[in-house]
Formats: structure tokens, C-alpha cells, sequence
């Protein structure tokens, strides 16, 4: 019986993944509206032309990222088809809010279908940077 090895991050049928979550101070309303902002988006989807925000609604960002929403459960949760341009194929994002008691939330990215496993490192840092620029937005006015 031959079992092939994996890396960290490496699934049986989705490729590569990363999953970053953090728990910011402020509540889940706060940051799903910073989140759908112009602001926000700019932040994890580049420049985009306004968006509905519903299942089905395709984008293209000024920088050429691309991607399709495929579940919109306001205030909790999106989760899109989402691929920058020399990406051979799109991955999965799922973007979640959790509360995490008074006046927090964890607020969790997670990517599957990644091609490889520096992909999966450059994304880890993307996602931990949007992290820590939705931190500073959501604290800049205490």
C-alpha cells in the first residue's frame, strides 16, 4: 500500500489551501460593512467596478483579478470563485465572520484549489495583510 506524501496545505482533491482567521475588535456589522465597502473591496479584490454583492454577480478588478460570487449570506459570509490573471485556473474564497463575544469577531479567509505550494504561501501573506490593514481601519478612530 503506497501512500504519496503531502505538504502542509496540500489536499487529496482541492489542491492547495490556506485558511488565516484573526479576531478584530468590533462587531460583525461593522466589519461586513467595512468589508463591502468600496474601501474594503479595494482591499482584498483591488479596484472593482461597483458590485450588488449577490450569487452569480462576475467581476473584474482594475488589476485583472477575476471571479464570480457564488454564495452571499449578508452579514456572515461570501464565498467566490476567485483567480488573479496568470493563475492557470480560479480557486475558491471563502471569507467568514464569527462572533467571538462582545464587540469582536473573528473574521476568517480561507482559499482552496491553490496550484502549488508557494501560491499558498503568497496568499497567506495576502490574506494575513488584509487582515492587518482591516485592523488598523477598524481601530483608527478609538
Amino acid at each position: 500500500m503506497s501512500m504519496s506524501r503531502r505538504t502542509v496545505g496540500q489536499t487529496a482533491s482541492a489542491g492547495y489551501q490556506i485558511g488565516v482567521r484573526r479576531t478584530l475588535p468590533a462587531g460583525s456589522e461593522r466589519i461586513w460593512s467595512f468589508l463591502t465597502s468600496p474601501a474594503g473591496l479595494k482591499l482584498w479584490l483591488g479596484e472593482v467596478p461597483p458590485l450588488a454583492l449577490q450569487a452569480g454577480e462576475a467581476f473584474t478588478a482594475r488589476n485583472g483579478l477575476s471571479g464570480e460570487f457564488r454564495v452571499v449570506k449578508l452579514g456572515e459570509q461570501l464565498r467566490l470563485r476567485w483567480q488573479k490573471p496568470d493563475w492557470p485556473a480560479p480557486s475558491t474564497l471563502q471569507i467568514r465572520l464569527l462572533p467571538a463575544g462582545e464587540g469582536r469577531t473573528t473574521v476568517s479567509f480561507h482559499q482552496e484549489k491553490l496550484d502549488h505550494a508557494g501560491t499558498r504561501e503568497a496568499m497567506k501573506q495576502v490574506w494575513e495583510n488584509v487582515l492587518d490593514e482591516m485592523k488598523k481601519e477598524l481601530t483608527k478612530d478609538e
